[in-house]
């Protein structure tokens, strides 16, 4: 009787063992960015970005369309920012350098959360200010939560009555593509180097 359970024990481990085979396989089939994946989002990766319209530094309406033409890190933010900001937007450029040497091109996108002193102009000259291939988006006070509904990010402005007032905001960089929409994102944690580890590892897979 011993003996007869010992067996039946080893065909259903077995049996487990192939059908978490099976499942993992299934998995990785499924899913072409499997081996590149470190982030995991609620309700899946559907979930994160959609259409918007925002305006261009040239005072221009554009749409999701018209700049997500390529892999593009995309980051919610205010030219205001004194600190947060500068740095995330240094880094994403660091990594677009970085991927650009290895023959991967990315452009690196802001959209800022600030409407009321963001104007396309200031837009304009921030742009230019990160150099390479930024862009810099802003929109009406509509424009922008729509786009920022879309991406599921965060921002609060302090008191108004202040010039100088702050606006609290969530910091995550996106990895988006025109084909697959989004891939991936990243936090205030990850490098440069880290970020251009990963978006490298999802650009080799289309």
């Amino acid at each position: 009787m011993t003996r007869l359970y010992a067996i039946l024990a080893t065909v259903v481990l077995a049996v487990g063992l192939g059908a978490m085979w099976l499942l993992t396989l299934g998995g990785r089939s499924d899913d072409q960015f499997a081996q590149c994946r470190s982030a995991q989002i609620a309700g899946g990766s559907a979930a994160i970005g959609g259409p918007f319209e925002l305006i261009n530094g040239k005072g221009e309406t554009v749409t999701d369309k018209d700049v997500i033409t390529e892999p593009t890190l995309v980051y919610f933010g205010y030219t205001f920012c004194p600190d947060v900001c500068p740095f995330d937007m240094s880094r994403n450029a660091e990594a677009v350098d970085i991927l650009a040497e290895w023959g991967q091109s990315v452009t690196p996108l802001f959209i800022s959360i600030d409407p009321d002193r963001d104007t396309p102009e200031v837009m304009a000259d921030y742009a230019f200010n990160l150099g390479g291939k930024t862009i810099a988006l802003t929109g009406s006070p509509e424009q922008v939560k729509a786009a920022s509904k879309a991406y599921k990010t965060y921002y609060k402005a302090q008191d108004k009555s202040d010039e100088y007032y702050l606006v609290d905001h969530s910091t995550f960089t996106y990895l988006m593509t025109p084909e697959h929409g989004f891939l991936e994102f990243f936090n205030r944690d990850d490098t440069g180097e880290q970020m251009a580890d990963k978006v490298g590892c999802f650009l080799d897979q289309i």
